[in-house]
């Protein structure tokens, strides 16, 4: 009778089913990884089914290279954060990669591509529109500046400069007035060389910029991209724009105040917010005025969710839950309003609109109205280039050497593009059935 007595109340307090664990692998760190678990933790208390559970691998070239290696030893997580310029990479392995459409088919979860932004979408699908990863943080630069120090240069603090002379003028003033540096940039490929040829509609490469096939070839090595880096390179030399490295490096140059003006991306906001001590001012990325089209739409950054397979089929149920729950107008509105990601859907642009958050925070729609002020064309539409990791480290190679006067600016890009040429042509002879 004891026993019979014990097993009931073990049973009793037993859950009824175990929950299902979903390893998410990521690469946000600051307040942006606070957000992220946010996410992950609100989704868990919103139903008892599942748990998120996200771990940070480091930056976005490590988580990769961390999945790769897990999933030849099958211990890959079922959700991965890869940044949108590996973008080919990921399409290339099928493998190893479960198609976001196929998955929320497959779970029969509600999933329309319509109600997602096409400047976001259009860059993670396939020829015929299918998204292959779920976008999740989409990003474009956008311009900051330090109103104190606009105001200490006599310059008006509630104007951003819209042109690159405007910009030149505004920092030398900067200059004039004390400051270290006038204006600086981070990401320098992504900035001065994908989005300034997506702003002035100038191709990146042919084949639409490599989304026609992997025969695409580099192209940025035009008039208008060697002028921006030679003027770039001549406003280095007296700190007008002090060049601060690769990738995030540039940032906390900005926050304490170093420099004036910094390009970077929206998705950088919340951090910026949380770590400077002075009022923010934004705008929209510079563009050179005699470009005839100037200025056309930026491209994005960031990076989107890809699902791995050979997971166990329990857990891909809940990831698909967990996309449809990203999905929902005040989830996104949430994460939008809080990093400065772009809202992935309409709705959660237009809640993010009547909630007032556009009225109370003056300059953050810009990202949205830079994304979307004009209809994408072949060459604003994104980049999808075979190995774009190596070929973006490759410009930043060239660029620095045009920025420290070692090369000029037309030597440095024809470099960079003979060199990312190489790159491609090695990638299209690895996959020849693409």
């Amino acid at each position: 009778m004891q026993l019979v007595v014990a097993a009931a109340v073990l049973a009793s307090a037993a859950p009824a089913y175990a929950v299902t664990d979903i390893m998410w692998w990521h690469a946000m760190s600051g307040e942006l990884r606070r957000q992220l678990e946010k996410l992950a933790s609100d989704f868990n208390a919103s139903q008892s089914d599942y748990r998120i559970v996200p771990s940070y691998k480091g930056n976005y070239t490590e988580t990769v290279t961390a999945a790769i290696f897990a999933f030849r030893s099958r211990s890959q997580p079922a959700i991965v954060q890869v940044n949108e310029i590996a973008t080919a990479t990921m399409m290339a392995a099928r493998g190893a990669i479960y198609p976001v459409f196929e998955l929320m088919a497959d779970q029969q979860e509600a999933f329309s591509p319509e109600d997602y932004l096409p400047a976001v979408t259009g860059y993670y699908a396939d020829a015929a529109g299918n998204l292959l990863s779920f976008p999740f943080n989409a990003s474009t630069p956008i311009l900051y500046y330090n109103k104190k120090m606009f105001r200490a240069a006599g310059l008006d603090p509630d104007i951003a400069p819209k042109t690159w002379p405007e910009l030149g003028a505004a920092a030398k003033r900067l200059r004039a007035s004390g400051a270290a540096c006038g204006f600086t940039t981070s990401w320098p490929s992504w900035i001065n060389v994908e989005n300034f040829s997506a702003y002035h509609n100038l191709p990146l490469a042919t084949e639409a910029n490599g989304f026609n096939g992997l025969n695409a070839v580099l192209t940025f090595n035009n008039p208008v991209v060697v002028r921006h880096i030679a003027q770039l390179a001549e406003w280095q030399a007296t700190k007008v724009f002090d060049y601060s490295g690769r990738a995030t490096t540039a940032e906390p140059r900005f926050q304490n105040g170093e420099c004036g003006i910094f390009i970077g991306s929206s998705g950088t906001r919340a951090d910026i917010r949380k770590n400077s001590l002075f009022e923010i001012g934004y705008g929209m990325l510079p563009y050179w005025p005699d470009v005839a089209g100037a200025p056309q739409n930026t491209i994005i950054g960031g990076a989107t969710l890809w699902v791995l397979r050979n997971r166990p089929q329990a857990e891909y149920k809940g990831v698909a839950r967990f996309f449809a729950y990203l999905s929902k107008p005040e989830v996104q509105a949430a994460w939008h309003q809080n990093t400065g990601y772009l809202p992935i859907t309409r709705a959660a642009f237009d809640l993010t609109r009547a909630q007032g958050f556009y009225d109370r925070n003056p300059g953050t729609a810009i990202s949205i109205e830079q994304m979307t002020q004009k209809p994408l064309t072949e060459n604003s539409r994104g980049v999808r280039l075979g190995s774009f990791v190596l070929i973006r480290d490759a410009i930043d190679d060239e660029l620095e050497q045009a920025f420290s006067g070692k090369k000029s600016a037309q030597a440095a890009l024809d470099a960079a593009v003979e060199r990312g040429n190489r790159l491609l042509r090695q990638f299209e002879r690895a996959n020849p059935d693409r």
